[in-house]
């Protein structure tokens, strides 16, 4: 009896096993287990979105619109153009949902982190779990979108395939940095400036035309955007437009995933450990 109550001390205790038991595939796991309750609806209304753009943009307004030039000046169909961009778009809101809403949910009135870290799991396993669970989705919605690009012929060169890996970077970005936001919100009302952040990254994140169209200082800010690297990236490998520059897109993430899931182990310590 006395072993039994002093082993989850002994897991917390010493620096590394306070924060991580290495078991992130449970959260996952768990994670799956209530998504066969889920409303499907709500999740194929986030790969149809990206696709009705597709059709009424790249169809409607591409035949008015004819090429447009990429940033390393590739000239292509409009289509062509805003597809890559749309992908990214894609992966970004699924992991964003999976990353917000529902963590917000469990965080504050599912008490199921609560929970979890009441077992061996740590922060860090919560943390990578749910962000891994969220990576799930945006794979679900840039594989769908990816098989429509293909069948389109919007896919310019076979560096397209490498697009998959980098929406699953994107989606990693977004989800790991959306969860440690969401971690310091405490009402639903709050929950609205997620929507207002991303609706104006969307819209001028050169997803619909290029960057070139706004003056100098305003496409200084928009390549802060973390939007702005994912379409680039995206971009360059299904144009085949591939450039050294390229990688500062990648580090870009890498960092974004990193500081995401420190603020997200250690805000989830603060809540419910320390």
């Amino acid at each position: 009896m006395t072993a039994a109550t002093t082993t989850p001390a002994t897991r917390r205790a010493g620096g590394v096993r306070a924060l991580w038991a290495g078991n992130p595939g449970a959260v996952v796991q768990r994670g799956l287990l209530a998504a066969r309750s889920s409303s499907w609806v709500v999740v194929l209304s986030g790969f149809f979105e990206p696709v009705f753009y597709l059709l009424s943009m790249g169809i409607g307004l591409g035949g008015l619109i004819g090429t447009v030039e990429t940033t390393t000046g590739l000239e292509v169909s409009y289509a062509a153009f805003i597809a890559p961009a749309l992908l990214a778009v894609s992966a970004m809101n699924g992991a964003i949902y999976d990353s917000t809403w529902n963590v917000f949910f469990r965080l504050n009135y599912g008490k199921l982190y609560e929970g979890m870290l009441s077992t061996s799991l740590g922060p860090l396993d919560v943390a990578l779990g749910e962000i891994l669970y969220a990576l799930l989705r945006g794979l679900l919605y840039a594989t769908g979108f990816m098989i429509i690009m293909q069948i389109a012929g919007l896919n310019l060169a076979w560096t397209a395939i490498l697009a998959i890996p980098a929406v699953l970077l994107i989606a990693f970005g977004f989800a790991s940095l959306g969860m440690a936001v969401t971690s310091y919100m405490k009402a639903f009302q709050q929950m609205d400036w997620i929507n207002f952040v991303l609706l104006p990254m969307f819209l001028f994140s050169a997803t619909l035309y290029p960057i070139t169209v706004y003056p100098e200082f305003i496409q200084v800010l928009v390549k802060i955007f973390p939007l702005w690297h994912g379409v680039e990236l995206v971009r360059g490998l299904t144009t085949g437009a591939l450039y050294w520059g390229m990688l500062w897109h990648v580090l870009y993430y890498l960092v974004m995933i990193a500081v995401g899931l420190v603020f997200t182990t250690k805000r989830l310590r603060a809540l419910f450990l320390d």
